[in-house]
């Protein structure tokens, strides 16, 4: 699934001020919660939190992936967020993040959600496509910049 059918314009911060990697989650969570109703905030975080125990995903260069299942049906949803100071993301090479995408996959979705996560994360790292996303200067930038590279042709 093209990342602009699961990012929306109301699902991206710009520039966001958090201090830890739990304020992260929890913005992130409020966040895709503002837009997605039936979703509550605190499960997501919770569910967002639970999979971070198991290992950190952040994946290096300052960027990490957050993501975890969720038990209403429909489609994967995103949400993206730069941050203004990077934070401690235990991630795979200790680089503090500053730019994080989530996602949240139901949880009787197929494996198309680990295609979805390859795919995003190899657009991420080692390319301009990350330099690009921190560099957006407001949340219509950011969005724009983040869906470019994956809409269909």
């Amino acid at each position: 699934m093209p990342l602009e059918k699961m990012l929306s314009a109301n699902r991206v911060l710009c520039g966001t001020e958090c201090t830890s990697k739990k304020r992260a989650l929890e913005a992130l969570a409020e966040l895709i919660s503002s837009s997605v109703p039936a979703l509550k905030a605190d499960d997501l975080f919770q569910q967002l939190i639970t999979r971070e125990r198991l290992g950190s995903t952040g994946i290096g260069e300052g960027i990490a992936i957050p993501h975890c299942r969720f038990p209403t049906g429909g489609v994967s949803i995103c949400a993206v967020m730069t941050l203004n100071n990077a934070i401690d993301f235990d991630s795979v090479d200790n680089t503090p993040v500053d730019l994080i995408f989530a996602m949240l996959v139901p949880e009787d979705a197929d494996n198309d959600h680990l295609q979805n996560l390859a795919a995003l994360a190899e657009a991420l790292q080692g390319t301009d496509y990350a330099k690009t996303l921190r560099g957006a200067g407001s949340n219509n930038a950011l969005y724009t910049a983040a869906v470019a590279p994956f809409k269909e042709s």
